[in-house]
């Protein structure tokens, strides 16, 4: 058929076109920002913690017993919870990946320098590395000799005088690129620290929007205070159970203290994630939603137009037209009003990221999501018009001579 008759029909009905344009370009915009930000919550969901997740289970202590020696406690303790069967590994730190128990400082490569990163300052007893299963890939691990305590007295004072740190890959390629990081100095608090070796991946306690998620450092700091998080490892099928007998085992050498959050890493994920699920769920529902909204508008546009026109199929159809021609006729159409949604809803779709870029620290809208919503809406919308134009091309060429 001639483009001519189309666009005079567009043309005559222009605020009902305006108006489905506009529902196009207003659904385009807010469903390719929420596939952004539901893709880079799963992709965040999914990031490797870095510790042997299968293997860990924790139990945080806070003792009330204001004369007791923490260092001598978690000595004890740890040497009560070694004693388990099945476990493999035990130590006291002070933090974990998904725990919110966040202690950063600024990261500086010269002495008096402006930070050039923050990262977290990971703190526990000896073997901590080992018991967490980090991958150590540069360098060497703490020796006994570099401990010392984190002086929580002292607003954690320690780390003005620790010698050596391990950090994460992803720091030392933020802080040295393309460099050999190992003996290089950094400055975490008012003396250098000489970093000693490399992990595969470390996350921080508190996950944000930005790149440095897996800033970390390992401190060889005693935790020197009540409140503690002890770690075991052991086989996965054990976890149950050791878990219940250090509780019971840590209860048996001090009643005089509150034991909680007993549970598996895994566990600690699920809890840490719990919120972001959620609103992947509502996110979904909302686009799907507005998504079902937008066919029922270009269906039932459709169907109106197929009723207001049925004398002028027939007529086409009584001189020549098929139905494929009739079928092909009101595909198009929907493709160019779709289309023109599209080409409004993708300067929407970076001026709604802007605002939530400015206000709620969201990346920014990946380039790969305008196309693959265009296709979306396309295919949407053919969807939505199959029905009527279908009924559309079934109109007999006699309805021409019956006057509608």
């Amino acid at each position: 058929m001639r483009r001519s008759p189309m666009l005079a029909s567009l043309t005559r009905h222009k605020l009902t076109v305006l108006l489905l344009i506009l529902q196009v370009g207003f659904t385009c915009a807010i469903v390719c920002n929420v596939a952004s930000m539901i893709g880079h919550r799963t992709t965040q969901m999914r990031q490797p913690s870095g510790v042997a997740e299968d293997e860990l289970v924790m139990l945080e202590s806070i003792s009330v017993d204001e004369h007791n020696d923490p260092l001598v406690r978690h000595t004890s303790d740890l040497a009560a919870l070694r004693q388990i069967t099945g476990v493999t590994a035990a130590v006291a730190v002070d933090a974990l990946p998904f725990n919110s128990n966040n202690w950063s400082n600024g990261i500086a490569t010269e002495p008096g320098g402006n930070a050039a990163v923050t990262a977290t300052a990971f703190n526990g007893t000896p073997g901590e590395r080992q018991a967490l299963g980090l991958r150590l890939v540069a360098g060497r691990d703490f020796l006994p000799d570099e401990y010392l305590p984190i002086d929580s007295a002292h607003d954690w004072s320690g780390i003005n005088h620790v010698a050596a740190t391990i950090i994460t890959r992803a720091l030392a390629d933020r802080l040295f690129p393309g460099q050999d990081p190992l003996g290089r100095l950094i400055y975490p608090g008012d003396g250098p620290v000489r970093i000693v070796g490399v992990v595969d991946h470390l996350l921080r306690p508190t996950l944000d929007e930005s790149a440095g998620n897996d800033y970390s450092t390992l401190l060889p700091l005693l935790p020197d205070s009540g409140n503690v998080i002890y770690v075991l490892r052991s086989a996965p099928s054990e976890r149950g159970r050791v878990l219940k007998q250090a509780t019971e085992a840590l209860t048996r050498l001090n009643s005089n203290r509150v034991l909680r959050h007993g549970q598996t890493f895994e566990q600690l994920r699920a809890d840490y994630f719990s919120r972001d699920r959620s609103m992947i769920g509502l996110l979904l529902a909302a686009a799907g939603g507005l998504l079902l909204v937008t066919a029922a508008g270009i269906a039932g546009l459709a169907s109106f137009w197929v009723q207001q026109r049925r004398q002028a199929i027939g007529i086409r159809r009584a001189v020549g037209a098929t139905r494929e021609n009739i079928l092909h006729y009101f595909q198009l159409e929907n493709f160019l009003i779709v289309s023109g949604g599209i080409v409004l809803g993708v300067v929407l779709a970076f001026a709604l990221n802007l605002v939530l870029m400015e206000h709620y620290a969201l990346r920014r809208l990946p380039w790969f999501y305008l196309p693959t919503g265009a296709v979306a809406l396309w295919l949407l919308g053919q969807l939505a018009v199959l029905g009527p134009a279908l009924r559309a091309a079934a109109v007999p060429p006699v309805v021409a001579t019956r006057g509608g």
